[in-house]
């Protein structure tokens, strides 16, 4: 019979645990929030300090019963669950329902290994209540933002809508951005290069002009242009002056989890929800051949660079045994967090760097492995010494113009030897072929037209970046931030990058209107902020929730009493009832429907007005959304007709629906 209960949260980490632990206790899991606010209510006592009324979840009161009945017999109980804010108020709330009478001890391991669990079962310690309080107060705020706004957009605007107080925020930048791009104007201008060569040399030097009578060069139509064109062609050219210097190029920080979706995305192509998915597997534990499985890397909800005093020993004895002494900095590198990070959490690292990732491929996924080296190699190349690259610029006349070509040579690869930052090619120049003075031979002149772009899109990678710039959220709350928006259908996801909907305009301009706090992102940092306060001891749980909820009272009023109900209407009434028709938004995208409901039931697909390319087919092409978010189109007529494709046809006949709207 074991002696102590471990509880935590997740069934993977079970076998991996139990093994390290041995027959003595008892690993099991809370699968999770056992216990939150209730569904059917707010939950929240908003007149007594926001006094939480937190419940068993009612799918989940069959495994609080198999944690009592393993609690029952058992000396101690040890909550195990994450070690963060929410992992600690997971414990706390089980304490209270399964703990009674028995002795509770919190641990805490950031990396699951056997000497890392071991040292945390030898050191446990009492529930830290400012975390708990931290938490509880986020979730209140959350519930109380959602509870309230979401039943006002369903009166208003439509059923199936939500807004949340982060959610609304990272909404709010997906639209303007959008607005952006569809408000810009390209604006034309030119550019001048010239190929140049050296007597007696095969190298061609192509310089840009930089520079007309020593000003910034502006031009912006094809006139001036060509008559710039036709008076450089006359001009003699000279190098003017040759500058070389060395460009230290430092070492990555190790990844936090939102560096780590970033990257994960730009490198590997990995969407936030899929990179937190196999990080959460590689912490978990991972079977290695006849070894226990183990965590090979430690806890991926951070935002903190620190990096344990061991792991850095053991990473900079492994840089000098396989790259050399030369480099390894004297001193470790060390790296500053954000002012919020929670300075007790580690940066992503692998649990043993010794593990190198080709002799774990047979044992992991194609994702699994790759994820896995992107953090190995990320880790190491941060205790490195840096690049240094050779720059070059070399300074050209031609009468009254001035043009410039740059370029570098690696001279020490340092960092760059075991973690390729970007993908940018450097530019080879050799300033040892070249002197002051010397003449050169025009080859070519090469003008070319531009015109301005418009901003990007946001990405999974830029989203998760202006996110964590701005202080909107925390490392825990960007994969589903970016869920919520695809699945509510406010923003759509084309191959990684987003573009909002009309409903996601709609609700964004509808909630910037009436709730000008909430959408605010000065606001939402300063509400992280105040959240974070509660944890470090300098504020209150009641006093910052008083403070929220006192100006967002009178916007939720003054919006309940003032906003119109409205419908998208289009130029089509319905074959039933006679009734307008109008756009509507459900779980896989938009539709039409009587504005006569739930009288009237009579709903229609929203056409695209292409006409489905099924041979004899009489249908057209509809917009869907795939259970992952991603959009597809198939036709009206499904399921006599199942025709699919991932993009419409080039040529798109209007429809009048589309007319319409």
């Amino acid at each position: 019979m074991p002696k102590a209960l471990v509880i935590v949260e997740s069934p993977a980490k079970v076998k991996t645990i139990n093994k390290i632990l041995g027959s003595k206790f008892k690993v099991t899991a809370s699968m999770g929030h056992l216990i939150d606010l209730p569904k059917s209510t707010l939950g929240v006592d908003v007149d007594h300090d926001f006094e939480a009324k937190f419940i068993v979840v009612r799918d989940k009161q069959k495994t609080m019963a198999k944690l009592k009945k393993e609690a029952k017999d058992v000396d101690e109980i040890y909550i195990a669950t994450d070690p963060d804010r929410e992992g600690e108020a997971i414990g706390w709330n089980l304490v209270a329902h399964i703990a009674k009478g028995k002795k509770v001890s919190r641990v805490v391991f950031h990396e699951i290994t056997k000497d890392a669990v071991k040292k945390a079962f030898s050191h446990p310690r009492e529930f830290n209540h400012k975390l708990v309080d931290a938490q509880n107060a986020r979730r209140v705020l959350d519930r109380i933002v959602g509870y309230q706004i979401s039943p006002l957009l369903w009166k208003k605007v439509g059923s199936r809508l939500s807004a949340g107080r982060v959610q609304s925020v990272a909404l709010r930048l997906i639209v303007e951005r959008e607005e952006a791009i569809k408000a810009f104007v390209p604006q034309e201008y030119w550019q001048i290069a010239v190929d140049l060569q050296k007597n007696g040399l095969k190298d061609i030097l192509t310089a840009n002009l930089e520079k007309i009578d020593g000003e910034k060069i502006d031009l912006k139509v094809k006139e001036i242009t060509d008559t710039t064109v036709s008076e450089i062609k006359k001009s003699s050219f000279q190098i003017s002056a040759i500058t070389t210097k060395q460009v230290r190029r430092n070492a990555p920080a190790p990844f936090i989890t939102s560096t780590l979706q970033q990257e994960a995305f730009g490198k590997l192509g990995f969407n936030t929800s899929r990179t937190m998915m196999i990080a959460q597997q590689l912490y978990e534990g991972i079977e290695i051949g006849d070894e226990e499985p183990e965590g090979l890397i430690t806890y991926m909800r951070t935002d903190s660079v620190n990096i344990a005093a061991e792991a850095i020993e053991k990473v900079r004895t492994l840089i000098k045994k396989n790259h050399g002494a030369e480099y390894l900095p004297e001193q470790p590198n060390r790296f500053k967090s954000k002012k919020s990070a929670q300075e007790a959490h580690e940066a992503i690292r692998p649990s043993d760097v010794n593990r190198r990732p080709e002799s774990l491929k047979a044992f992991l996924d194609p994702d699994q492995y790759s994820l896995y080296e992107l953090i190995w190699k990320r880790f190491v190349s941060c205790q490195m010494v840096p690049a240094v690259f050779e720059q070059t610029k070399i300074e050209i006349v031609a009468g009254r113009f001035q043009f410039g070509v740059s370029g570098s040579i690696l001279a020490f690869p340092g960092y760059l030897a075991m973690y390729r930052d970007n993908d940018d090619q450097d530019v080879k120049l050799d300033p040892s072929l070249y002197n002051e003075g010397d003449a050169l031979n025009l080859l070519e002149v090469k003008p070319t037209q531009h015109f301005t772009k418009p901003p990007a899109r946001y990405s999974e990678a830029s989203l998760v970046k202006a996110l964590e710039e701005q202080g909107i959220g925390r490392p825990s709350t960007y994969a589903s931030i970016i869920h919520t928006l695809v699945y509510r259908n406010y923003v759509q996801r084309d191959r990684g990058y987003f573009t909002a909907t009309e409903l996601g305009i709609r609700i964004c301009h509808l909630l910037m209107e009436y709730f000008k706090k909430i959408m605010d992102i000065g606001f939402t940092a300063k509400m992280e902020e105040e959240l974070d306060s509660i944890e470090d001891g300098s504020n209150d749980y009641a006093k910052v929730l008083k403070d929220f909820w006192v100006p967002f009272k009178e916007e939720l009023d003054y919006a309940m009493a003032n906003i119109q109900k409205t419908e998208m209407t289009i130029e089509k009434v319905c074959p039933e009832c006679g009734k307008p028709l109008a756009v509507k938004w459900g779980r896989r995208g938009r539709f039409i429907s009587c504005t006569g409901f739930p009288a009237c039931k009579h709903a229609e697909a929203f056409t695209t007005g292409v006409k489905c390319p099924s041979e004899g087919c009489t249908g057209e092409l509809v917009e869907r959304r795939s259970h992952r978010g991603a959009t597809f189109y198939g036709c009206s007529r499904y399921p006599e007709c199942k025709f699919i494709a991932n993009k419409l046809p080039a040529e798109i006949i209007k429809s009048p629906v589309n007319q319409g709207t």
